[in-house]
């Protein structure tokens, strides 16, 4: 559901870029609370995933196809701030570097997708969990449906955008139940991925997993018929972990250059949600043509290389290596930030000062 340049107009776009630079300051600053050092490099990976995820279109319909968002898995997985960033940075990777989703658009895009999509799934979620039983498919089944809802709900924001600054005359109401319509269908795709991959990551690491913080229990001992915390237990501390953090980056890093860089050939061709009703409401013409668009990796194939299958893998990987590379350095920035804070400098008491 990238939205390109020309389906909405300056001042729209204007305002919506000043509302996604604010959220991202805010989500900088918010990040610093849910990163450490340990699930900053799974925040890398996260977006590196997204970016591998987002090019399999999948069918949804007669000539419409669909592909993850990824709000939901962003915010389960590693935090809404958090979320809103590995999207963000997806987007920028995908319209600089991929001629993807309009450069004058980021803002609605990352308003859309990044914002709504993150904010929407993580509330629907957390509703969930505090009814549902404390367990890991509890969890999976919260992620699932709060994946299903945010999907067409960012459909209906772009809806919104569009009745406000769209830059063609059509009923809004029809561009509006076609656009629910198909992302309600490309919502049930994204929850399948969406819930699979949260359940498999939790079933190897809860600790991990933003979103499963409350099955975090300390190690237990039943010393005198009472059960106390075994020594040097802590809250949050998992019981055992099956798998190292080492070996699931490797493994999610491994599994997002195969999907980017192989499975992505089998993807579908057809138009996704977006540019299908565009093409059906009469507003795909208002279309510009990107700023990029002569870029060495436009439309996900490398320049010059005239191997389709070669090109496009090529391009998968690369776009894989690069979105892992920007989300890190953002991560462990914000990081680098959280530390310096707390850090004894910051909190010691000033000379002549009573304690």
């Amino acid at each position: 559901m990238h939205v390109p340049d020309g389906f909405i107009d300056a001042p729209t776009s204007a305002v919506t870029g000043v509302v996604a630079a604010a959220a991202v300051a805010v989500s900088l600053r918010g990040a610093r609370r849910e990163l450490d050092e340990r699930t900053a490099p799974l925040a890398g990976l996260v977006a590196a995933f997204i970016f591998a995820v987002q090019m399999l279109n999948f069918p949804v319909a007669a000539g419409t196809s669909g592909h993850l968002l990824g709000g939901a898995l962003a915010a389960v997985l590693v935090g809404p701030y958090t979320g809103m960033l590995c999207i963000s940075v997806v987007l920028l990777m995908q319209g600089v570097l991929f001629a993807d989703g309009g450069l004058t658009a980021l803002g609605v895009n990352i308003t859309n997708m990044a914002i709504v999509g993150v904010v929407v799934a993580y509330a629907v979620f957390r509703a969930l969990v505090k009814v549902l039983p404390k367990s890991r498919r509890s969890i999976t089944a919260a992620t699932f449906v709060a994946a299903l809802v945010s999907v067409p709900t960012a459909a209906l924001a772009f809806t919104f955008l569009f009745w406000i600054g769209g830059t063609t005359d059509v009923s809004i109401g029809k561009v509006a139940a076609a656009m629910g319509g198909v992302h309600l269908l490309i919502g049930i795709g994204e929850a399948a991925i969406t819930a699979l991959t949260v359940g498999a990551v939790v079933a190897v690491r809860p600790d991990l997993v933003y979103g499963a913080r409350d099955l975090r229990r300390p190690l237990k001992l039943r010393v005198g018929g009472e059960l106390v915390d075994a020594p040097g237990a802590e809250a949050g501390q998992p019981v055992a972990a099956r798998t190292s953090r080492r070996t699931l980056w490797i493994s999610g890093v491994a599994t997002s250059l195969v999907l980017a860089g192989f499975v992505s050939f089998y993807a579908s061709a057809s138009p996704d949600g977006l540019e299908k009703v565009a093409e059906d409401k009469g507003f795909a013409e208002s279309a510009e043509e990107h700023a990029n668009s002569d870029s060495p990796l436009a439309d996900y194939g490398v320049k010059d290389i005239d191997n389709v299958r070669l090109s496009g893998g090529l391009a998968g990987a690369i776009g894989v290596g690069v979105t892992l590379v920007a989300g890190s350095a953002v991560f462990w920035a914000v990081r680098r930030r959280r530390t310096d804070d707390v850090s004894p400098s910051s909190t010691s008491t000033p000379a002549g000062s009573s304690a």
